[in-house]
């Protein structure tokens, strides 16, 4: 996408044939940009903006993986709408150059990665400039794109020194959406964890490479291609996003389990049951572990094991021993993991009559008691005056 220059036309997108996805060359006009950060200030998001990283370059053959592009970056389109973005007072958190230009993955395209990397240099001397003395300082990311790890490497090593401050990566490990096997994969806990393995290989590049940048992942939905047809818009496809756990957390068969701070004093955890006959019993202790009870969902015979260990310093409860948690369990309608009804502490979760959204009730249940998670199911606990040392 292009930015509308003075004195330029501005013309939207159009289909065609011979276009890259199909598509013609497209233009954000001033006017457009305008009314989107009246948007941004009524609903007070996050702004940050993919730049087109192609603009003045060329095709100049064909990779493993798709187009190869040759040729420097014009960035002349970009130092014009960052001006008149910040001449605007309008706010953006980062700018991101370019969408899946590394080695092909993802949009076809391989911008190449010594090349991406000088036009690194080029963005960061722009924002270096144009923001010079001002209050906001965003930030620059890259590449947005699938890991590949000599490309990375390589593009930061031609960047060089705090340029790129956030590695962006892309997550759709569930594969197309046109796979026959996305449901299986989705209620593979094995499956699922693999991805750990990208996340242990971006971090070793940045170590190596690049001290100064983080990593955040800049994309994630699954199943690629929108997703997969009769899976997608179904309660199973709520799994498919749990597909990364909390590295402090012990691992047990059938659950996930990730945690989080809460702003006001407390804790909230994630947890996911992905058997289908198991029904998990949680305690949480006051101290050291949180145990975990598991039984037949027939049976109920109880077996105990410790998860969640270096986790929770201490719990304070209420001086007259009443403290409360916030509970809320999704299920499937009629346990029917296609079904595209979720239901919410035993509650279907449809429009009102006005079409409103229906009220997203927690139960509150007596801290010292368990939790049970049902087979298939997700839980999300709040823990009030919950200490933690990584929230601290």
């Amino acid at each position: 996408m292009m930015w509308a220059i003075w004195g330029f036309p501005c013309h939207p997108f159009r289909k065609m044939k011979d276009g890259m996805w199909k598509f013609s060359q497209g233009c954000l006009g001033m006017d457009r940009w305008d009314e989107l950060n009246q948007l941004f200030n009524k609903t007070g998001v996050i702004v940050t903006f993919g730049l087109n990283a192609l603009y003045g370059r060329h095709k100049i053959g064909k990779g493993v993986y798709g187009d190869v592009y040759g040729g420097a970056w014009n960035s002349s389109n970009t130092r014009s709408f960052i001006n008149y973005t910040i001449s605007k007072g309008y706010r953006v958190d980062s700018w991101e150059l370019g969408n899946e230009l590394s080695n092909g993955f993802g949009a076809s395209v391989d911008g190449g990665a010594e090349q991406y990397g000088k036009d690194l240099i080029t963005l960061k001397a722009i924002l270096r400039d144009l923001y010079k003395g001002s209050h906001q300082q965003p930030l620059l990311l890259a590449p947005g794109g699938f890991y590949d790890q000599k490309w990375y490497n390589k593009l930061l090593q031609v960047s060089g020194t705090n340029v790129a401050d956030v590695l962006t990566h892309h997550i759709y490990n569930l594969g197309a959406g046109d796979d026959p096997h996305v449901k299986s994969k989705i209620l593979d806990p094995h499956y699922l964890s693999q991805i750990s393995e990208i996340y242990k290989e971006l971090q070793l590049t940045i170590q190596r490479h690049g001290p100064w940048a983080t990593a955040w992942v800049g994309e994630s939905g699954g199943a690629y291609n929108s997703g997969g047809r009769l899976v997608a818009n179904h309660f199973v496809y709520s799994f498919c996003d749990e597909d990364w756990e909390d590295p402090t957390i012990d691992r047990v068969p059938g659950i996930k389990a990730r945690s989080f701070c809460v702003a006001d004093a407390g804790i909230t955890l994630l947890l996911i049951n992905l058997s289908n006959t198991t029904e998990f019993h949680v305690t949480i202790q006051n101290g050291v572990n949180i145990n975990l009870h598991k039984g037949e969902a027939n049976h109920r015979e109880r077996s105990s094991m410790d998860i969640l260990k270096k986790f929770v310093t201490w719990i304070k409860k209420a001086s007259d021993g009443s403290a409360k948690r916030q509970e809320y369990h999704l299920t499937p309608k009629d346990g029917n993991l296609l079904s595209r009804t979720m239901v919410l502490n035993g509650n279907p979760l449809v429009l009102t009559e006005n079409g409103n959204i229906p009220a997203l009730d927690p139960v509150l249940v007596d801290a010292n008691l368990p939790t049970s998670l049902a087979p298939y199911s997700i839980a999300f606990v709040t823990i009030p005056n919950f200490k933690a040392p990584a929230c601290t």
